[in-house]
C-alpha cells in the first residue's frame, strides 16, 4: 500500500519526468481513455488519461457536426491505441477531475498521439481556459 501512495503522490501531484508504460483499456472519447499502470509485480491501477494540450469535440456536442466529429475522433483514437496497446505516458500532470491525469501519450513507434490527432484535423491544440466552440 505504501508503494501505491508514493507512486500516486509522485505521479499525480508533481508529474513524472520519465515515461511510464501503460496498457490501454477503454477509449472514452477523442482525447480520453483508461489504462492500466503497473506499479509493482503485483500492483496495478487503472487511471483515466486525457491527452495533454489537446481538445477534441464532445460526444454530447451542441450540434450534429460536433457529435459526428467527436465520434470520428473517438474512432481514430481507437485505431491509434486499441485495447491492449502499450503506450508511454510522459509529462504526467494532475487533472481537474479526480482519478484522471493529463499526459503526452507516445505510441510504440515514437509518435505523439496528441500530435497525430491534431494533424488529422479531429483535434486542436489546447492550453487551458475556455475552449473554442466546435459548432459554427
Amino acid at each position: 500500500m505504501r508503494k501505491l501512495l508514493i507512486f500516486i503522490i509522485c505521479m499525480f501531484v508533481s508529474g513524472v519526468a520519465n515515461a511510464v508504460p501503460a496498457v490501454v483499456d477503454y477509449i472514452f472519447d477523442g482525447d480520453t481513455f483508461s489504462a492500466g499502470v503497473k506499479l509493482d509485480a503485483d500492483v496495478e491501477i487503472t487511471v483515466r488519461v486525457r491527452l495533454i494540450n489537446v481538445d477534441t469535440p464532445e460526444m454530447n456536442g451542441k450540434c450534429m457536426a460536433e457529435k459526428v466529429m467527436a465520434q470520428n475522433a473517438r474512432d481514430l483514437l481507437g485505431v491509434l491505441i486499441p485495447r491492449g496497446t502499450v503506450v508511454e505516458l510522459e509529462n504526467i500532470k494532475d487533472d481537474k477531475y479526480l482519478g484522471r491525469i493529463n499526459a503526452n501519450v507516445i505510441l510504440p513507434d515514437g509518435r505523439d498521439v496528441g500530435r497525430v490527432m491534431i494533424d488529422s484535423g479531429l483535434a486542436r491544440p489546447y492550453s487551458g481556459g475556455k475552449r473554442a466552440p466546435w459548432c459554427k
